[in-house]
């Protein structure tokens, strides 16, 4: 009898093994399973139906036949507006997140050099937006940017203009949108490596006549270099995806992958050319997140 307990306890999935399992299994769930529907979507042809594409494979008389269309992803090369979406994705993301460290690093170097207790409070202040929906926090920037909105309303009274400027539906709405809504991403991240740092190699570098800049540019910053890649993958990735804040505070020149896709899905009902699209768009975000753990791959061995 205690054979068959000590098997029947070895087939049981140990501690550890459910802690890994259980995440693993809601990713293949949640996400590799639709991620293989919209593959297998991608290679279909449109069709007037519900749902509105063909199926790729057929089993009939003991025949299995596999039909992949690969037109769909053929005409993301020949149209310049899928081309134009990609770049205008990539560019929107780029300088976005280029603004938001730019912006972002003083913010979490200022709160990590503060006191214990100033640190909670400030931390709570940059997290406090992302409680609130992000559509009601794009319509409110809506109503700021808007002719009669409150920054116009506010540099016509300073007398900066005598009219209103044409801020909403433009690409600037966009950028200020989107830095506004992902500063804290970029902000968690840097602090957490800051608020790690040994000060006491800074007071070596003063002691050694290094400036209060050249020990910054020297120690903080490649010090903080996980902090800085991991902030700005956080705010590239779903940025490249983003379709709220175009959409709302955009115009028509405003061209972002996020849209396009959901005027192919909703609009045009053409799925297969719709999840052609997501495919490839996935293709290129897997890009930084394979050089991110490269970098964090040497790094291991390095210490190791």
């Amino acid at each position: 009898m205690s054979t068959l307990n000590q098997r029947f306890m070895r087939l049981l999935p140990s501690g550890r093994q459910v802690v890994i399992g259980v995440p693993f299994l809601w990713l293949c769930l949640f996400f590799m399973l639709p991620f293989f529907i919209v593959i297998k979507i991608s290679f279909a042809e449109a069709a007037l139906a519900i749902p509105p594409y063909t199926e790729i494979y057929s089993f009939v008389e003991q025949k299995f036949q596999l039909l992949l269309n690969l037109s769909n992803y053929g005409m993301l090369g020949e149209d310049e507006l899928y081309i134009s979406a990609y770049f205008g994705s990539l560019k929107v993301a780029f300088f976005s997140t280029l603004m938001c460290l730019v912006i972002g690093f003083p913010m979490a170097y200022a709160i990590s050099k503060s006191r214990k207790e100033a640190q909670t409070v400030l931390l709570l202040l940059i997290m406090m937006p992302t409680w609130t929906a992000i559509l009601i926090r794009v319509y409110a920037w809506m109503g700021i940017l808007s002719n009669n909105g409150l920054l116009n309303a506010f540099l016509m009274w300073t007398g900066l203009t005598s009219s209103p400027i044409e801020i909403l539906n433009t690409n600037t709405a966009v950028y200020i949108g989107v830095v506004y809504a992902y500063l804290p991403f970029m902000v968690l991240p840097l602090y957490a490596n800051l608020v790690k740092h040994d000060p006491s190699l800074l007071e070596a570098a003063s002691d050694l006549g290094s400036s209060t800049f050249n020990s910054f540019w020297k120690i903080t910053v490649p010090m903080a270099r996980n902090g800085i890649i991991a902030g700005c993958m956080l705010v590239f990735i779903p940025v490249v995806g983003e379709f709220v804040i175009p959409e709302l505070l955009g115009g028509p020149e405003t061209l972002m992958i996020g849209r396009v896709l959901w005027q192919e899905f909703f609009n045009n009902r053409d799925w297969p050319v719709a999840s052609a699209l997501a495919v490839i768009m996935l293709a290129i975000l897997i890009v930084p997140i394979l050089l991110f753990s490269r970098s964090q791959a040497k790094e291991m061995e390095g210490r190791a």
